[in-house]
């Protein structure tokens, strides 16, 4: 083996295992097409944690905080009105939107994400960090705002996260994000809204 072949094959080992650490939703619309740009992920435990004890949830809201989470329903032609079709794929159809095409990700100023459909205030500012994945990503999400399930779609054991009042999809989490919950929330960018600090949340729909 030449040096030249053995270091070749040393930038190839080194470099596959950041290509893993992505934010994919193998599940998608039937006949929807597969975007070249969108890595897999490794699997994670199904038991992965949403929050640990070690963070006051009830600390990191930025607007006030909204105390019913209550239950939103509509036809699936109502929320595609509501959001458009790119957000509704994301939302109630389990789609993935590309690397890098969130403008949430250049997103600096203090305030509150929310659920692109029905408005639930889901992350505040404080806890986004920058994951290098081409997702916006999150350390922890505002207490009681996000269910889960176990998703096992495209080979691959992970949580899923999505909205606790209308149920719409938002993303992943993985145990692979910065103390102090040492989780990473994955979300769409379509999936969400930012509220600036200064602005009042909208009502809730």
């Amino acid at each position: 083996m030449t040096r030249a072949t053995f270091l070749k094959g040393l930038a190839v080992c080194c470099i596959a295992p950041s290509a893993l650490v992505g934010c994919r939703n193998g599940q998608s619309a039937p006949n929807a097409e597969t975007r070249a740009d969108t890595l897999h992920v490794a699997p994670v435990p199904p038991e992965a944690r949403v929050v640990t004890g070690e963070v006051d949830t009830d600390a990191l809201h930025i607007h006030p905080p909204v105390e019913a989470v209550g239950e939103s329903r509509r036809t699936a032609e109502a929320w595609r009105e509501l959001v458009g079709d790119d957000a509704y794929h994301i939302l109630f159809e389990e789609g993935t939107e590309p690397r890098y095409s969130s403008p949430l990700l250049n997103e600096d100023r203090r305030g509150t994400f929310i659920c692109a459909a029905c408005h639930l205030p889901l992350f505040p500012s404080t806890t986004m960090y920058e994951s290098g994945t081409g997702w916006p990503s999150y350390w922890a999400p505002l207490d009681g705002r996000l269910g889960t399930k176990r998703d096992t779609s495209a080979g691959m054991i992970r949580t899923e996260y999505h909205c606790a009042r209308c149920g719409g999809h938002q993303g992943h989490v993985f145990e692979d994000g910065p103390a102090p919950t040492g989780l990473r929330y994955c979300n769409n960018g379509l999936a969400l809204a930012f509220v600036p600090e200064d602005e009042p949340l909208p009502e809730l729909r």
